[in-house]
């Protein structure tokens, strides 16, 4: 006689914060990998073990979705970073450190990377058309700014435009992962520590 399965017990119920990581989570893995179109709210609402309807009890509809889960994927990924880093060295380690902390993402957050990365050149804007990217990195250029400007205080940088920099040193991060996701041969601490001589050359001060 075969062993009957034992029963399952009942679902356990999830508060809404933890339901809407449950979503978000399951988005990241479709959008990684069926892309922005095809991950499908049915699809999303499978892989999260939920019934369709669910979905819209805490998301307006695909794209309200889609830029929660862009916002908490960015927020996970810098708090990664910054918790990593030892904000007590000088700040011209902390952004070598900081460079590396980000190339190894490639290999330890490859999924959300490319989730992130598909939403962000494919959400819609509030007027229907392109969505700015810049828009979800405001908290990040703020947090380079302050440690931007603390390195020009204590000595260790040079006279330049804190947001100007900002904007250029995510970008060169954003351009490094693009870079390392199409060569995966390449060994990504080194990208960062060849990127961090450059960037740095244009930040320190002059003598």
């Amino acid at each position: 006689m075969d062993a009957q399965p034992p029963p399952r017990g009942p679902r356990q119920r999830l508060g809404e914060d933890q339901r809407r990581k449950q979503l978000m989570a399951a988005t990241v893995l479709e959008v990684a990998e069926r892309g922005y179109e095809g991950a499908t709210l049915t699809k999303i609402a499978t892989r999260a073990d939920v019934a369709k309807g669910l979905v819209w009890r805490y998301f307006a509809d695909k794209d309200d979705l889609m830029e929660a889960t862009a916002k908490a994927t960015l927020e996970t990924m810098r708090a990664t970073i910054v918790d990593a880093l030892d904000l007590g060295r000088p700040v011209p380690e902390i952004i070598r450190a900081a460079l590396r902390l980000a190339a190894a993402q490639i290999r330890t957050h490859r999924n959300e990377l490319v989730a992130l990365d598909r939403i962000l050149h494919n959400l819609p804007g509030p007027d229907g058309g392109e969505r700015v990217i810049t828009d979800f990195y405001e908290e990040s250029y703020r947090g380079q700014e302050s440690l931007f400007r603390r390195g020009q205080a204590e000595g260790s940088l040079g006279d330049f435009d804190a947001r100007i920099m900002a904007v250029t040193y995510q970008g060169s991060i954003d351009a490094m992962l693009a870079y390392l996701e199409i060569h995966p041969e390449l060994e990504p601490q080194d990208y960062a520590d060849g990127l961090a001589e450059i960037l740095l050359g244009a930040m320190k001060a002059t003598a």
